[in-house]
């Protein structure tokens, strides 16, 4: 599918990209990006929270773990018929990573992928459910969370990965599926399916 790209999204996409780069920015884009890293902070959380708060937490776990693979199967849907090349793919002078190893594309840089992954961005709508419903079930995590899906976000553009429009559709998204599950959530609290949340 043919996807126009409007001029303030590239302009966007170059500020983040090419304009506002450094040595520290190359070190933590990555980092916010990395799934690894994701799980391994989720995990330390759990244990945190069922010693601090009780095994209970492990359903409000599993919970928003299920909330971000339903939001990722909804990007998958997407991303298979729009199929929207990413920046690294298709535009002269973007920055991506490869292997580690910081690279970017030449001028004269020439498209020959037709088809892509880059619409919606599943790791904008991941991080946005994710902090939506951590803030919902964990409300003292909301000063803090606030910032995620932004940071997270900012590293997808950063990376060459997506145009901020990807992101933007990808925040969109992972709204949507948190309000559903958090709804969900409710229901199932109000029948006391669920334990009550942090007071």
């Amino acid at each position: 599918m043919p996807f126009h790209t409007a001029g303030l999204d590239l302009d966007l996409l170059v500020l983040f990209n090419q304009t506002l780069r450094g040595s520290l920015l190359d070190l933590l884009a990555p980092l916010l990006s990395s799934r690894a890293a994701l799980f391994a902070l989720l995990a330390a959380c759990l244990v945190w929270a069922v010693r601090r708060l009780g095994p209970r937490q492990i359903v409000l776990f599993v919970l928003l773990l299920a909330a971000m693979g339903l939001s990722d199967l909804a990007c998958g849907q997407i991303k298979d018929r729009v199929l929207r090349v990413r920046p690294m793919d298709a535009l002269p002078g973007v920055y991506y990573q490869q292997n580690g190893d910081w690279q970017r594309r030449p001028p004269d840089f020439v498209q020959e992928k037709r088809d892509g992954s880059s619409y919606p961005s599943a790791h904008a709508a991941n991080s946005m459910t994710l902090a939506l419903l951590a803030m919902l079930l964990w409300p003292r995590t909301r000063p803090w969370l606030t910032l995620l899906p932004l940071l997270v976000g900012w590293s997808r553009v950063y990376l060459g990965k997506h145009y901020p429009t990807d992101v933007l559709s990808g925040w969109l998204l992972g709204l949507c599926v948190a309000a559903l599950v958090g709804l969900l959530w409710k229901g199932l609290l109000e029948r006391r399916v669920l334990p009550p949340k942090e007071r």
